[in-house]
């Protein structure tokens, strides 16, 4: 033991130093947690009746089939109790070994103590025993509708996950041999990380999942070169400089989510769909949503689509001097192009030349993952907090996308922040996914209700402008793009909705992968392949059959597809113009400003 000439020992020394800092970190703790925001009950968990239903039906089952209820439960006592056994035998025997593990691997158990020690393999295995059991019993309950089946299922599974033992210090080898190597330091710096949490998000835990120093929007993400060239309250339009001599007569521009930023399609040259699209001979203009804070209260989505589309077509049409465009909408940016597009058609305005519908839902009959989430008890909530706040804050929004996928974007950044003690990684994708935005209050109400629960744009008609627009209205030549492993827009919810729009000319691209990595899919990469189909875009069994694979992106494909829709090819147009000077470089500044985590700031 290594001792200084006037000091204790060195590690007695790590060992005060440590509890020094765990001491000041408490503070800061408890300092953070006094900032938290006032708890929406309506927001922390599904309401009460959703548990009264799953036991009045489970007891009534229990009444009436008893057999089918202690089938399970002995089939539980039999696995665990085996289980237990072959551990007791081999600690019996003087072997300090776990029995043999030949269950299907789960990625959360891949230290080779899960299979090879004792203890943690008994714990493991109980956990997954108990979670099968408990996943089973709920199957077998009868009398539930289809809603709250998902419903139950969908926490059941929560809290399954949420109770994993790589959840627990105690029983987390990973975390507790960092621990030993680190001398206890990787549970401090894991609780500094933990307290700087609290404090970025002011007093709600949400767990950082990238190096929010590694990136910086406009220098590392977001480079390909643009002007702002127009700009109101609701968002900042983006010309690209063009790349090519010429380029095709008509415009195209796009409208990302304003549910995030549009520098997902931006973040790096590599895979920028963006600079892609000027590199093929594009004018393009991009729309950058501005944030919104309680001031957009009474923003609804009559204003998404007047400010917003209505707006920004008029500009494109004025500053290229072209009275035809093409248009790309983006998630929930499509749904409200749908909507917008059905308007029009209503108003006999035949600005849009074509557009393209990248992973938009539009019939929302089938609500998906989501479904635990769009019923009265979280819409109401929703709707109170929005009240509160005057928005939907981006906790919110954040909490609930991630808790669809929990295990990978809560649990196992939690391990690795707070257990592991480790720095989030620098990836350029996690970063984009922790800068969210709000939602204006009254906008986001209306979206939930009209659209996400009632199915009305899909069914009686919905309410824009004055006007009752029906999915059907959606008249001109169209290309949808899904992704094949989307959980958020399910390919066959967006086909299903591609189909009931009333244009006569419709391509349909299904990607592989997911909501965001199946559209960011460069050529280059050569990673995720699609789907293309001669088939009508009628019915999905009919299309899928008849569909044949292509390795590769679908960008070619798409921009082949567009580039027919776009005219002949005219000089380069100089982003800007008389009566629309250069207001600021790309990517501009709604897109860089600040995020306000509540109504007060």
């Amino acid at each position: 033991m290594t001792t200084s000439d006037n000091g204790p020992p060195a590690a007695s020394q790590q060992m005060n130093d440590n509890l020094a800092k765990v001491e000041a970190l408490s503070q800061r703790l408890v300092a953070a947690l006094s900032h938290k925001r006032p708890p929406n009950p309506a927001l922390e968990g599904p309401g009460s009746d959703i548990y009264l239903k799953a036991t009045s039906a489970f007891m009534k089952e229990w009444i009436e089939n008893p057999s089918k209820f202690l089938e399970t439960q002995i089939n539980y006592w039999g696995q665990a109790l085996k289980h237990y056994v072959s551990a007791h035998e081999m600690l019996a025997k003087g072997q300090l070994s776990a029995p043999a593990d030949p269950g299907p691997k789960d990625r959360r158990f891949k230290n080779p103590l899960w299979d090879t020690h004792p203890y943690f393999n008994f714990v493991k295995q109980q956990y997954l025993i108990s979670s099968q059991a408990i996943e089973d019993a709920v199957k077998n309950i009868e009398g539930l509708d289809p809603v709250d089946r998902k419903r139950v299922n969908y926490f059941t599974r929560q809290i399954i996950d949420m109770m994993a033992p790589t959840n627990f210090l105690a029983t987390n080898p990973d975390a507790l041999e960092r621990a030993v190597e680190t001398d206890g330091e990787s549970l401090v710096k894991g609780l500094e990380n933990l307290v700087r949490d609290m404090e970025t998000y002011g007093g709600d835990l949400v767990v950082t999942l990238s190096d929010r120093d590694a990136f910086k929007v406009g220098e590392n993400l977001g480079t390909t070169e643009g002007s702002v060239v127009y700009r109101n309250r609701l968002f900042e339009l983006i010309q690209y400089k063009p790349t090519t001599e010429t380029v095709h007569k008509t415009p195209l521009i796009i409208f990302p989510p304003w549910i995030n930023k549009y520098y997902i399609l931006d973040l790096k040259p590599q895979n920028s769909l963006i600079k892609w699209i000027v590199e093929q001979g594009f004018t393009l203009f991009v729309v950058a949503w501005k944030n919104p804070d309680a001031a957009y209260a009474d923003v609804g989505m009559d204003d998404y689509i007047s400010e917003g589309y209505l707006t920004a077509f008029e500009q494109v049409k004025e500053i290229t001097g072209e009275k035809k465009l093409n248009v790309v909408g983006y998630c929930i940016a499509g749904t409200t192009l749908a909507l917008t597009l059905a308007l029009m058609n209503k108003r006999k305005d035949t600005t849009v030349n074509s557009a393209t519908f990248f992973t938009t839902l539009t019939d929302f009959s089938d609500q998906g993952e989501f479904t635990a989430f769009l019923q009265d008890d979280f819409v109401d909530g929703i709707e109170d907090q929005c009240k509160r706040d005057g928005m939907l804050n981006s906790y919110f929004m954040t909490r609930t996308f991630s808790y669809l996928r929990a295990n990978d974007l809560i649990y196992a950044p939690a391990i690795r922040n707070y257990m592991m003690g480790e720095a989030p990684p620098a990836f350029d994708l996690l970063f984009w996914n922790g800068d969210s935005t709000n939602l204006p209050g009254k906008m986001a109400v209306e979206y939930l209700r009209g659209l996400c629960q009632q199915d009305s744009f899909a069914t009686k008609g919905y309410p824009v402008l004055g006007e009752t627009v029906h999915i059907s209205e959606v008249n001109v030549p169209l290309c949808g793009v899904a992704c094949e492993t989307d959980h958020i827009a399910p390919w066959i919810a967006s086909f299903h909705g591609i189909a009931q729009m009333g244009s006569k000319d419709k391509t349909f691209l299904l990607s592989e992968s997911g909501h965001i990595a199946g559209i960011v899919n460069p050529p280059s990469k050569k990673k995720y392949g699609h789907y293309v189909s001669d088939a009508p875009v009628e019915s999905v069994d009919t299309w899928k059959e008849a569909a044949e694979f292509r390795s590769g992106s679908w960008w070619p494909h798409w921009g082949e597809w567009l580039a027919e829709r776009s005219g002949k090819m005219v000089p380069a147009r100089t982003p800007g113009g008389p009566g629309h000077p250069v207001l600021a470089p790309a990517p501009g500044t709604y897109v860089i400003e600040i995020k306000k985590e509540t109504a007060e700031e």
